[in-house]
């Protein structure tokens, strides 16, 4: 585990949190367009008041060293009183020179804390050929249970999907 790693949320008050999660936002969608669903072309035209929405609609929890901004995961509970027992992990990106020390399971863990006091069950979605990110999320007791084929299309390349999900009842 990395002691010197501080995870909080995101604040859209907070004068510097939009600019941070705007600029860690475009660079996962530049390095990785085939892990999101959404496009760095969309998104780099949104004004910063459209991420600073962003914190304020659902829950993102950054991962701090140093006052750097370094990792960042989304939390929101689902829409709907027959979905209101769920909660979907979203937007999941470690920068590069912060991997494989630890950030992106504490990430994961402080989501996971998070959601088992608003849901029973977390739900997640993965590109298959992140390998890497599946081992990480299936340590963390994440399941897959099904498969989306060509979920994604990126460059004229499709991609498919792993679903993932954790119980959080009785842990």
């Amino acid at each position: 585990m990395s002691a010197d790693i501080e995870i909080r949320r995101l604040a859209p008050e907070d004068p510097t949190d939009p600019v941070l999660y705007q600029s860690i936002r475009l660079e996962a969608l530049q390095a990785n367009p085939e892990a999101f669903g959404s496009t760095f072309e969309n998104e780099s035209e949104k004004p910063l008041i459209w991420f600073s929405d962003r914190l304020g609609g659902s829950t993102v929890l950054g991962a701090f060293r140093n006052a750097q901004l370094i990792a960042v995961a989304g939390f929101a509970v689902q829409q709907g009183q027959k979905r209101a027992h769920k909660g979907v992990l979203w937007g999941m990106y470690v920068r590069p020179a912060a991997r494989k020390a630890g950030v992106g399971r504490q990430l994961v863990e402080a989501i996971c804390s998070l959601a088992r006091q608003q849901v029973e069950l977390i739900q997640l979605t993965v590109v298959r050929d992140n390998e890497q990110a599946r081992r990480l999320y299936a340590r963390l007791g994440f399941l897959e249970y099904g498969l989306e084929k060509n979920a994604l299309k990126q460059g004229g390349r499709y991609f498919d999907e792993v679903l993932m999900a954790k119980d959080l009842v009785g842990e």
